[in-house]
């Protein structure tokens, strides 16, 4: 694609320094950070006038210009004020709780190797401009459009940018080149390091870049996850309710020749209660607090509605590597074909693990901590990157003796795979014997013994080979054994426990795994998986996708898997109705964190595994991730603590104000009054996040559940419709109200009800064997005393209270017992029809 911030790539190399920070920081000035979403400039603002473009909220601004117009000053005075606390309210928390989370974000920000100031740093990815230098290395996301100046077998997978599945070659060529992804020298933002090392020149960064268009789609707004789903589907509820409440209020009142537009200002301010516009804030600032939560327990969010998804896991399927184990490799032994000490195999794995390119696992730091002289008489010749269908990689060296021009193709990898290309071993003193199926078989013995032992094992196979211009794995074949290396891992301290903690809590652990059965067998007896059901990558490929989920639900461990397995096994699991957790950090694992419900990584994987993820680890081990689990479902507990709320008393009250001012004279409650009420109401509930949660609920995974919430509003509105209607016959009957005793009354009533039931809805228990947070329970009361107070306030008149007699507190103590001891019965009989 065109651009004018393009880098000629004629243009000289950049001098060794690359640029300095101040030539860099001037260069970020001009072309703007390395982004490829678009800046969302005056972001806050636009969120600001968002809250202001609420249907409801031009609908209440313009009633109040026209109340103003026809004299009701007062009226609209009040009315543009609640609008305005609400609107405030809800930006300033909202507004926090973006704050927090970005800090939160910083944690675990891309970063990319760039050489500046004569020294290679690692930078955020926003910092890097066009003519930086880069530098690239495998499980690297490539930082933007760049020209290699050097490469050395490099592969890319570019399925981002092309569709194609097949990682594409690439290397440095001089010249010009067309900006396309089938270009050679060119590598772009969006695709992946799979293999090799390269150096290149940055060209284009953010929206500039070929990636740069599909990427502002990519963030315009990710997958819908099932928290989302549920809110979409709750405020279509909420909107359908509203609809024909306020036309049912509209057409009844015109019917009876009541006053038109005192009808409409009644039915939009009762609009206005029916609607949870503090949903959106209150959503907000939970999950906010929950991701602050996590990131102090080591766990970063980087979408919030993940963190509703993560307290649902209910089966979380993850390698060994690292999660079971410590993950760090210590070599236990060098053993020849049949299970002698022998140094030869080390020789020339150390020579293999030296000169690959791609990312060195543990068992490679492991075989390099053996430091060996030799290894600088040879030099590189070629590599045959590993990939996980051969499980093996080769490396071609040749001798820096210029009089021996033979090379010595090197092969390590899974022993099942390489035996079977082995036609010779290394008996002692280097005697080369024919392989015949008798010593394969010895062979096989020795490795699977030691698989038994739990030991990680490879086998290490060579060739002598003429030397030629490039190898492929064909060249793999007719190899000579030398022998065996063995690797201890041992279980991470914490992984008995944290296995039976997410057991306990409802999570189901699958370990998925490259290794053979006898190394997973071994291990999962270590950390109590005791006689766990195995299955084997070769038995799935015969496997439909009905006796796949069925297999998926019954096995714990996965051994000798791929990664394309590894992806069926969680679709699977997820056809089968199951929340699923991917917990990996290698190139490998991409597809799979993107397949699973939540995928999870940690801080040290690589970069395209971490911006697959949702959830980052920032150390290893269950544990922790156990911990993040029950955060996140501490942060859904108390959003759905606000949903029951906007669907029980709420609704109800609003049932019987529509109720009401069909057979009333006079309207039940005035428009600012319902605004009013609605704005402490609401206000009493902003502490929600800040609440204590059940252990009851934290014990098992907490899907959204739209059919408890609906039988919430069916069961419970009505309770508070009974008692709304018995406080309009108090009222009347025995107190003989006037229409300002009436509205007063009711309004004090409406706002202790609905306001001190949260106590009760809180929680699943006895409200007072379960102890609110501090914060909630003061706002609450506070909100009671205020509503309480306002008839006797010098606000009394503008609101149109007056003062209640003294009788009538009795009355209401009376009713808000009873009323709350009814809605704990009710409660327990819908908690009760749940957890049955």
């Amino acid at each position: 694609m065109e651009s004018t911030q393009t880098e000629s790539v004629h243009s000289p190399v950049l001098s060794p320094t690359g640029f300095s920070s101040q030539e860099a920081a001037e260069r970020l000035a001009k072309y703007g950070p390395n982004d490829p979403a678009p800046t969302r400039r005056g972001a806050f603002a636009i969120e600001l006038l968002s809250l202001f473009l609420n249907p409801l909220v031009i609908i209440l601004l313009v009633a109040s210009a026209v109340s103003a117009v026809l004299g009701q000053k007062i009226d609209a005075g009040i009315i543009v004020v609640l609008v305005l606390l609400g609107i405030i309210i809800n930006f300033v928390q909202t507004f926090r709780s973006q704050r927090a989370i970005e800090r939160v974000r910083q944690h675990v920000s891309l970063t990319a190797t760039v050489l500046r100031d004569g020294e290679w740093q690692e930078l955020r990815r926003q910092l890097i401009v066009p003519g930086d230098v880069v530098r690239l290395s495998a499980g690297d996301l490539v930082p933007a459009d760049a020209q290699l100046l050097e490469s050395r077998d490099l592969y890319v997978q570019q399925a981002a940018l092309t569709g194609e599945s097949m990682p594409a070659e690439k290397e440095a060529r001089y010249g010009s080149a067309k900006h396309t992804p089938d270009a050679p020298s060119l590598v772009f933002l969006g695709t992946s390091v799979v293999s090799g090392t390269g150096i290149a020149r940055v060209l284009t960064t953010g929206q500039q870049t070929s990636f740069g268009a599909i990427a502002t789609r990519l963030v315009e707004r990710p997958e819908e996850t099932e928290f989302e789903r549920g809110l979409r589907r709750f405020g279509m509820l909420i909107m359908r309710a509203v609809f024909f409440l306020v036309l049912f209020i509209i057409a009844v009142r015109m019917a009876l020749h009541k006053d038109a537009f005192e009808s409409f200002i009644f039915a939009v301010a009762l609009a206005v209660g029916l609607t949870p516009e503090f949903l959106p804030m209150i959503t907000s600032v939970t999950l906010a607090r929950g991701a602050v939560r996590m990131a102090r327990k080591q766990v970063i969010v980087k979408h919030l509605p993940a963190i509703q998804n993560f307290g649902s896991i209910d089966v979380l399927c993850s390698d060994k590597t690292g999660t079971l184990t410590v993950g760090v490799m210590t070599l236990s032994a060098a053993l020849d074909a049949f299970g002698q000490g022998s140094d030869r195999p080390l020789a020339l794995a150390y020579l293999n693990s030296k000169f690959e390119t791609g990312i060195r696992s543990p068992l490679d730091t492991a075989i390099l901590s053996q430091a060996r002289d030799d290894a600088d008489d040879y030099r590189k010749c070629d590599e045959i990157p590993f990939d996980f269908n051969r499980r093996r990689l080769s490396i071609v060296v040749e001798h820096n003796d210029s009089s021996n021009r033979e090379s010595l193709l090197i092969t390590k990898g899974a022993p099942e795979g390489i035996l079977e290309l082995c036609e010779s071993y290394e008996a002692d003193a280097r005697r080369i014997l024919t392989f015949d199926r008798t010593a394969k078989d010895q062979a096989r013995g020795i490795y699977e013994k030691l698989c038994s032992q739990g030991l990680r094992v490879l086998a290490v196979a060579y060739r002598r080979i003429e030397s030629k211009g490039a190898f492929s794995a064909a060249d793999e074949h007719a190899l000579t054994l030398a022998g065996f290396l063995a690797f201890a891992d041992p279980p991470n301290p914490d992984t008995r426990a944290s296995i039976a903690a997410l057991k306990r809590d409802g999570v189901q652990v699958k370990i998925l795994t490259g290794d053979n059965e006898l190394v997973a067998r071994t291990l999962c007896k270590q950390v109590g998986l005791d006689d766990p059901v195995i299955v084997l990558g070769e038995e799935l490929e015969t496997m439909s996708e009905p006796a796949l989920g069925h297999v998926a639900e019954q096995a714990s461990v996965f051994a000798r898997v791929s990664p394309v397995q590894k992806l069926r096994i969680l679709r699977a699991l997820k056809h089968r109705g199951h929340v699923v957790g991917y917990l990996g950090d290698g190139i490998n694992d991409a597809p799979s964190l993107h397949a699973a419900d939540v995928g999870i990584s940690v801080s040290s994987a690589v970069d395209v595994a971490r911006e697959a993820a949702e959830i980052i680890l920032l150390q290893r081990g269950l544990g922790i991730l156990h911990r993040g689990i029950l955060e996140g479902r501490r942060a859904s507990a108390n959003v759905l603590k606000y949903l029951l709320m906007g669907t029980s008393s709420n609704f109800g009250n609003m049932f019987s104000m529509a109720g009401a001012s069909a057979f009333l004279p006079f309207l039940p409650m005035l428009s600012t009054q319902i605004l009013l009420n609605n704005f402490l109401y609401d206000t009493a509930q902003i502490t929600i996040p800040s609440d204590n949660v059940d252990n009851a609920y934290l014990r098992s995974p907490q899907r959204w559940d739209m059919r408890l919430i609906r039988n919430f509003m069916i069961l419970i509105g009505p309770i508070s419709s009974i008692y709304d209607f018995l406080t309009f016959y108090v009222l009347l009957r025995f107190f003989h109200a006037s229409e300002a005793l009436f509205h007063t009354g009711w309004f004090v009533e409406s706002l202790a009800t609905q306001t001190l039931v949260l106590f009760v809805i809180r929680t699943m228990k006895n409200p007072f064997r379960s102890r609110p947070s501090v914060p909630l329970a003061i706002t609450t009361v506070l909100i009671v005393v205020i509503g309480v107070f306002l008839p006797f306030s010098p606000l009394a008149g503008i609101l149109g209270f007056t003062a209640l007699p003294p009788s009538y507190f009795s009355f209401l103590i009376a009713s808000t017992a009873t009323y709350l001891l009814l809605v704990e019965l009710a409660k327990r009989r819908l908690f009760a029809a749940k957890i049955g």
